[in-house]
C-alpha cells in the first residue's frame, strides 16, 4: 500500500512539474515580429509635419514619429524610381545595384499595354524572397517597376506571394486605373478608363483595402507587407473627401501646364493627396492595434526620391517647400533628390520621440529587416543594419561612405564621407563643364556653399574612395564617368 501511494505521489509531482514547465518553455520560444514596410512615391524631405511641413496635413505619419524614431539623414537609393526600389530590396548602392536608371527592356512585353521597366534577373535576391524563406507570407501593394508578368522580375518571382497594383511606372501615371495586376492576373476596375482626371476607384483606396484583409487573413502568422504606394507621383488625382479639406482653403496661383493630367485645384489636390495617404497609414495603424499585433509589429515609412520640379504637372515644390529647404529635386543628387522623410515605430522596442542624425540609407533596410527577423544576411552587401538605432540597444556599426551614380540628369555621381559630401555634375553635358563641388553637410545641409577649391586634398581624397565604390554596369553603362575616374 506505501508503495502505492509513493507512486501516485511521484505521478501527481511529474504530471504538475510538466505542467508547469510548459508555460516557460512557450515564453521562450521567439515570436517573429511582423513588418510593414510604406513607401511614398516622390514625397519630398519636407512634406509631412514631423519634418516641417505648415499645409499638408500628416497627422499618422507624425504620430509614427512621436511614438517611435525619426531620421533627418536617410536617404534614397537613387534621385529617380526603379533604382530607388531595386536598392531597397537588395541591399546594394548604385555603385553595385543591378538596376541604376529608369529604362525600358528592348522587347515590348506581349502580355500587357504597358512597357514596365527592365526587370531583375533571378540572380538578385531580394528581400521579399529572404523573409519568404524564414517563414514569412508576403505581399507587394501599391507600384513595383522592377519587372513585369512574365519576366524574372515579376514580384511573384521575387519572394511575394501576393502582389497588388501597378507593375510598371508608365501605368502607375493615372490614379484610376482600368485595371490593376493581382499576381498575373489583370483585374478590371468597373467605373475607370484610365485616361481621365476621375474615376469610380482610386487606387490609394484600392490599395489601403488591400493592405487591410492582408493583415486581416495573416494576423495569427508572421507577415511582411511593403507597401509602395503612389502618393504624391503625379498625375495629381485625389477624391472629394481629400481635395475639400483644402479647396478655397489654401490659394492657387496660375501657371503653364505642361506634362501629365491637368487638374483644376492642383495646390489641394495635391495637399489632398498626401492627406489620402496619410489617411490610410492611419487605417492600417487602427487595424494593427484592432487586432492586437501593434507590440509586435515594425511599421516603417519613408518615400523613394525627391519631389516633383518646375510645377510639373500642376506640382508646386515652392509653394509647399517641398525639399525643405534642400537644395535640388527628384533626378538630382543633392540633398532634397535623395534626402527622404524617414520614421519608424515599434511599441516596447522603439524609445517614443527618438531621433537619430546618424545616416543611413536604402540599402541599409535589407540587412536590419534580417537582423529584426532572425534571417541570414547575404555576403558582400553594400548595406548595414541599423537595429541598434531602433532599439538603443547593441553597438551601432556606421558607414565609412555612401555613393551614388546617376548617369541620367546630365550625368552624376555623389559620395558622402563623415560630414563631407562631393557631388560630381555635368559629365554628360555637351553644353556644361562636369563640375566637381565639396559641402560640408554639418554646417550647410542646404548645400550653399562649395568648398572644393579651398580643400583639394579632400576632394582628392573622396574622388578615389568614389572611383573604387563602383564595377561596371552592361545593363547601364556610363562611359562618361569611367573616362573621369580613369582620368583621376
Amino acid at each position: 500500500m506505501y508503495k502505492n501511494l509513493m507512486l501516485f505521489v511521484l505521478i501527481i509531482y511529474f504530471f504538475s512539474a510538466c505542467q508547469n514547465k510548459e508555460p516557460k518553455q512557450k515564453a521562450r520560444i521567439r515570436v517573429k515580429p511582423n513588418i510593414i514596410f510604406i513607401m511614398a512615391d516622390d514625397m519630398g524631405y519636407g512634406e509631412a509635419g514631423c519634418y516641417g511641413q505648415k499645409i499638408i496635413k500628416t497627422p499618422n505619419i507624425d504620430k509614427i514619429a512621436k511614438e517611435g524614431i525619426k531620421f533627418t539623414q536617410f536617404y534614397s537609393g537613387q534621385a529617380v524610381c526603379a533604382p530607388a526600389r531595386c536598392s531597397l530590396l537588395t541591399g546594394y548602392h548604385m555603385g553595385h545595384s543591378y538596376i541604376r536608371n529608369n529604362g525600358q527592356p528592348k522587347e515590348r512585353n506581349p502580355i500587357t499595354p504597358f512597357p514596365g521597366q527592365n526587370p531583375i534577373p533571378d540572380s538578385v535576391l531580394t528581400i521579399g524572397e529572404i523573409l519568404q524563406e524564414n517563414g514569412y507570407v508576403t505581399a507587394a501593394i501599391g507600384k513595383w517597376g522592377l519587372g513585369s508578368t512574365g519576366t524574372p522580375g515579376d514580384p511573384n518571382n521575387q519572394g511575394f506571394d501576393l502582389f497588388y497594383g501597378y507593375k510598371c511606372q508608365v501605368h502607375a501615371h493615372n490614379h484610376y486605373p482600368s485595371f490593376l495586376w493581382r499576381n498575373d492576373k489583370m483585374e478590371q476596375i468597373e467605373g475607370n478608363d484610365g485616361k481621365s482626371l476621375r474615376g469610380a476607384h482610386h487606387s490609394q483606396d484600392l490599395f489601403t483595402k488591400e493592405a487591410l484583409n492582408f493583415i486581416q487573413e495573416n494576423k495569427d502568422r508572421p507577415f511582411f507587407l511593403y507597401l509602395p504606394f503612389i502618393i504624391p507621383h503625379l498625375s495629381i488625382q485625389t477624391t472629394d473627401k481629400f481635395l475639400d479639406i483644402y479647396k478655397d482653403k489654401i490659394p492657387e496661383t496660375p501657371y503653364k501646364h505642361h506634362g501629365y493630367l491637368e487638374n483644376p485645384y492642383p495646390h489641394a489636390a495635391y495637399a489632398g493627396m498626401i492627406t489620402q495617404m496619410d489617411d490610410a497609414i492611419g487605417q492600417i495603424l487602427n487595424e494593427i492595434k484592432k487586432q492586437g499585433l501593434n507590440k509586435n509589429t515594425l511599421i516603417i515609412f519613408t518615400s523613394d526620391n525627391g519631389p516633383a520640379y518646375k510645377r510639373l504637372g500642376g506640382s508646386d515644390d515652392k509653394f509647399f517647400n517641398s525639399a525643405g529647404g534642400l537644395r535640388g529635386l527628384k533626378g538630382d543628387l543633392f540633398e532634397g533628390g535623395i534626402r527622404e522623410p524617414m520614421v519608424a515605430s515599434w511599441p516596447g522596442k522603439i524609445k517614443p520621440g527618438t531621433v537619430t542624425d546618424l545616416p543611413f540609407a536604402f540599402w541599409d533596410v535589407l540587412p536590419t529587416l534580417c537582423d529584426v527577423t532572425g534571417a541570414a544576411k547575404p555576403a558582400n552587401i553594400d548595406g548595414i543594419s541599423f537595429l541598434p538605432t531602433l532599439t538603443g540597444e547593441g553597438t551601432q556599426e556606421t558607414h565609412e561612405n555612401l555613393y551614388w551614380e546617376f548617369k541620367a540628369y546630365g550625368g552624376q555621381a555623389a559620395m558622402i564621407k563623415g560630414d563631407w559630401k562631393v557631388v560630381i555634375r555635368d559629365l554628360s553635358s555637351k553644353k556644361k563643364e562636369t563640375s566637381v563641388m565639396l559641402f560640408n553637410l554639418k554646417n550647410d545641409k542646404e548645400e550653399k556653399y562649395d568648398l572644393a577649391k579651398e580643400n583639394p586634398a579632400i576632394v582628392k581624397e573622396i574622388l578615389q574612395e568614389m572611383k573604387k565604390a563602383r564595377v561596371p554596369s552592361e545593363l547601364f553603362r556610363f562611359p562618361q564617368l569611367v573616362d573621369f575616374y580613369a582620368n583621376l
